[in-house]
């Protein structure tokens, strides 16, 4: 039963990150990326917080014990993370479009078990690596560009993909060690908060009325994607591994292709459908076949 409300909290956790996109994107006609994600995240804390105050402030003695270094460097590295990941795809969006900042994004479903194997010298289930290659491919047939040509955003995606491996990877470790997702979703939507608002008064017009005409994107961004979504995926990574992990967040290429279908009136061709095919079937196969496997073997 825990292992399919991990699963259902991925799956909306990933819905929500990919249409999310939009609003990123729709987001930025008068306020500058940090700008926006500084707002969205501190939105983000704030919908947490009470949360917090509500459910977890109890457990912060039986949880930290004498253990409170290690959530503390924990949940920074998180919120770094987070931070880098988030804002190079924010900047990226100003340089391309939609489906190549999702397809380009999902380079962490295969980041993440190499790291993860280099690093923790942990075994992986086979099934990984052709659910990845199926991911890889259905994300490029999500993507409208039928060039070589990689431009200045996709390569900042790409090097955000790096910062989203690494953020799932140190949420893997503190969830196996911490019952404390909705104090970490604070904390760390708190800390990308701060150190975009730092960036944005350095190098953007920080306005409040012209915030306010993007206030539908940031609510959006901020209480579901920035707030939420990152609890819901601590959530699920209680009782998912991070490789199949990834495997299931890459659906968000599918859900922001959808979405800019029905809201942005982005036509769906058949590689587009195709794409959805491929990555469903990829993250299909990571979660199925290491049931089988295992049933099989408990059968002899």
């Amino acid at each position: 039963m825990s292992k399919t409300i991990s699963l259902l909290s991925a799956l909306l956790c990933t819905f929500i990150w990919g249409t999310t996109f939009i609003a990123q994107d729709t987001g930025m006609d008068n306020i500058g990326p940090f700008t926006f994600n500084a707002v969205r995240f501190f939105i983000g804390f704030l919908a947490i917080t009470p949360l917090v105050l509500l459910f977890e402030i109890k457990k912060f003695k039986s949880e930290f014990k004498n253990d409170t270094k290690t959530f503390l460097n924990l949940s920074f590295l998180i919120g770094l993370s987070l931070f880098l990941g988030s804002a190079l795809q924010q900047v990226a969006l100003l340089y391309t479009d939609v489906a190549n900042a999702a397809f380009f994004t999902i380079f962490y479903v295969p980041l993440v078990p190499i790291i993860f194997f280099l690093f923790k010298r942990t075994s992986i289930h086979w099934s990984v690596w052709p659910s990845v290659v199926l991911c890889l491919i259905g994300g490029y047939l999500l993507t409208n560009f039928y060039d070589a040509t990689v431009r200045l955003g996709d390569s900042l995606v790409i090097l955000g993909a790096l910062f989203w491996s690494t953020h799932i990877i140190f949420t893997g470790i503190i969830v196996n060690k911490y019952n404390l997702p909705l104090t970490l979703g604070a904390a760390q939507t708190f800390i990308v908060a701060l150190f975009s608002f730092v960036i944005a008064f350095i190098y953007e017009e920080f306005v409040y009325l012209e915030i306010m005409k993007e206030i539908n994107s940031i609510l959006y961004a901020g209480i579901l994607s920035g707030g939420f979504a990152f609890v819901l995926q601590i959530y699920a990574q209680k009782n998912i591994t991070p490789a199949p992990a990834a495997i299931i967040f890459s659906l968000e290429g599918v859900f922001a292709t959808i979405a800019a279908w029905f809201i942005l009136d982005q036509i769906l061709d058949i590689n587009n459908l195709l794409g959805c095919l491929f990555i469903l079937c990829g993250v299909l196969l990571s979660q199925l076949l290491p049931l089988v496997q295992k049933n099989n073997l408990n059968k002899l």
